[in-house]
């Protein structure tokens, strides 16, 4: 598979064999050469490829008072001998908290090697279903509606809110698994006043994270925890958020939401239904091949 861009770039550098290739930040390990991007830049190749490897994470998006739904998540490898030149690298941001009363923002997407990722779906408002998206946004506090779809091979769906009888937001998808609907993400509780855990990423790639420093211990693009409704006095637990830097939705009466964790993908924290969502993690692209 070739790729036809012949753009001029700088960057690290390293070698393999009559192949060289710029960009990022490198390092080996485990027999395998790893190129990390975690801010846009350009991926540049001399010579004919061996096979390259790529994880791509988009933005997680960000919280109103359902949880933000986790960046899309990609992976493949493309065959040797891929044609020399510049690629463009795009590492999507993550979008940004709003109050339980609006939208958080969209996560935006990610693309290298010509391959696009999805931005995470956004947490909704009050009485709104969650965007849909890599994965998808979780809905807001005393609303019935749906959460947000997630993209086929890319990530999950996101989890319902609760309406009555105090009402409490779902959780976002993840890459892994779906956000968690508000009021029921404990076995045996139940608690309506719970916000939904987020959705858990993935670890396939734990020997990327190790190798990289990058990831929530070893896990990539986990949704957000849905804010809870603790106005009516009852005590409710904290929201998790989703294994791979989701951030936890807010427990605390008027409380905000925490933001997803930098280079994950990690959706931002629903805001308790007085309080402001938590805004998405940046996405991250690594490249690898074997040296």
């Amino acid at each position: 598979m070739s790729f036809g861009y012949q753009v001029l770039g700088f960057g690290s550098s390293a070698t393999h064999g009559g192949f060289e290739a710029t960009g990022g930040t490198i390092v080996t390990s485990g027999g395998y050469k790893y190129h990390t991007f975690t801010s846009s830049s350009d991926f540049i190749t001399e010579g004919d490829a061996p096979a390259l490897e790529y994880l791509i994470v988009a933005g997680g998006a960000g919280a109103g008072g359902g949880g933000g739904g986790a960046g899309g998540l990609l992976s493949a490898t493309i065959s040797a001998g891929t044609s020399e030149g510049t690629y463009s690298i795009v590492i999507g941001a993550g979008g940004s908290g709003a109050s339980t009363a609006s939208y958080g923002g969209q996560g935006s997407n990610s693309s290298a090697l010509s391959v696009t990722s999805l931005g995470g779906g956004a947490g909704s408002a009050r009485g709104n279903n969650g965007s849909s998206g890599g994965s998808g946004g979780g809905s807001g506090q005393d609303d019935t509606a749906s959460g947000g779809a997630g993209t086929a091979g890319q990530g999950f769906a996101g989890g319902a809110g609760r309406a009555t009888p105090y009402g409490a937001a779902g959780g976002g998808g993840g890459a892994g698994e779906v956000g968690n609907g508000g009021g029921a993400h404990v076995p045996g509780r139940g608690d309506p006043a719970d916000g939904g855990y987020g959705g858990d990423g993935v670890n396939t790639y734990s020997a990327w994270a190790t190798a990289t420093s990058t990831g929530d211990s070893g896990f990539y693009a986990g949704g957000g925890g849905g804010g809870n409704n603790t106005s009516g006095g009852i005590t409710a637990i904290t929201p998790l958020g989703g294994a791979g830097g989701g951030g936890n939705g807010a427990r605390a009466n008027g409380g905000t939401g925490n933001s997803g964790t930098a280079n994950t993908g990690g959706g931002g924290g629903g805001g308790e239904y007085d309080g402001a969502g938590g805004s998405g993690g940046s996405g991250i692209v690594i490249i690898r091949y074997a040296v």
